[in-house]
């Protein structure tokens, strides 16, 4: 008893001198870190130990091997960049938008209080209005946050219907709530485990080039490996250790692979993987047709958006471009790349 004290005691100083340790989630997504460092470091530390000739191709092409060590930590470094960067969140947006409707508010000349204060014909009584709420009866009125979502929905869209139940905030379109992260993100694609965040509009560049990264990775550590494996004689629990990590090296390889041509398929057309998979319990996607991409602004320009980092929010197309988008591609359409 007089042992465990002393244990418990610095267990409870060391949580509380690192919040991410007393967060159970916050442990859980730091382990994953951990192990997928781990992975690449047992990889590279495996040749490194058990091949000689490892070594001696070190000394003879230093440039090719500083090329593998140079891309090895680039691709540990941009997923360090894409853990620790932020996937869009909706009270971060609101929160600029409001305060820059209030600095260009404040800045403006203004020589009447019209807007904001006017007087009432019955009573005379003076009533003063300020942006998000009225001193007459308590009632709201629209912030600018507001104001600007409503605009990207179609006419009659009831305010209500656009709260968050979680966060109490105006979701635009192409938003939801992580229960992970317990906010609402902008162009929701995911949760990922393995960076202990979401995946949304402002990191999918980034979760993009990391996950191109990490497969051209593995591609060159499988070549290596192979090559290890057949050009040396060596004992037969070291073959076993090869063929279990070309096994294990494999499957990730095949994983990201996935991964990758199916969030260039989500890029390319200007999709997100949870507006795919859950397209049926969207409300303002479920009775559009199953083949029109409703956000797509054509490969190029969803490029730009992507790679030039665009924050703009998506609304929702009207009658007419859901009807322009669902026509069938003719000879001249290809001509003239349409799909572009």
């Amino acid at each position: 008893m007089g042992v465990c004290c002393p244990v418990i005691r610095t267990r409870d100083r060391l949580l509380l001198n690192l919040p991410c340790l007393s967060d159970p989630v916050g442990r859980s997504s730091l382990f994953l870190k951990l192990a997928l460092v781990a992975l690449h470091l047992v990889f590279i530390g495996f040749l490194l130990v058990c091949d000689a000739q490892f070594i001696e191709k070190t000394r003879l092409h230093p440039w090719y091997m500083s090329s593998y060590f140079f891309f090895f930590s680039a691709t540990l470094v941009q997923y360090f960049v894409t853990s620790g960067s932020s996937p869009g969140y909706v009270i971060d947006a609101m929160r600029d938008v409001d305060e820059t409707n209030a600095i260009m508010y404040r800045n403006a000349p203004t020589t009447s209080f019209e807007g904001i204060q006017h007087a009432s014909r019955k009573t005379g009584s003076v009533v003063i209005t300020v942006e998000g709420e009225s001193a007459s009866g308590g009632r709201r009125t629209p912030s600018s946050w507001q104001k600007m979502v409503m605009d990207l929905y179609p006419p009659g869209t009831s305010l209500r219907n656009l709260t968050c139940g979680y966060c109490h905030v105006e979701q635009p379109p192409r938003a939801k709530h992580c229960h992970d992260c317990d906010r609402c993100v902008l162009q929701f694609d995911h949760h990922c485990v393995w960076l202990g965040t979401c995946v949304g509009q402002k990191n999918h560049s980034k979760f993009w080039w990391y996950i191109c990264e990490e497969s051209a990775l593995s591609i060159w550590t499988l070549i290596m490996y192979i090559d290890f494996l057949t050009n040396v004689a060596k004992p037969w629990w070291k073959n076993a250790i090869i063929i279990l990590l070309l096994v294990v090296l494999v499957i990730s390889l095949i994983f990201v692979l996935l991964l990758l041509l199916f969030h260039s398929y989500l890029i390319l057309t200007n999709q997100s993987t949870y507006e795919l998979v859950r397209r049926k319990r969207i409300p303002y996607m479920r009775n559009m047709p199953e083949r029109v991409h409703p956000f797509s602004r054509g490969i190029k320009r969803n490029l730009y958006n992507v790679c030039c980092g665009n924050d703009t929010l998506d609304s929702l197309p009207t009658a007419y471009e859901l009807e322009d988008r669902s026509r069938s591609y003719t000879c001249l359409d290809m001509l003239k790349c349409r799909c572009c």
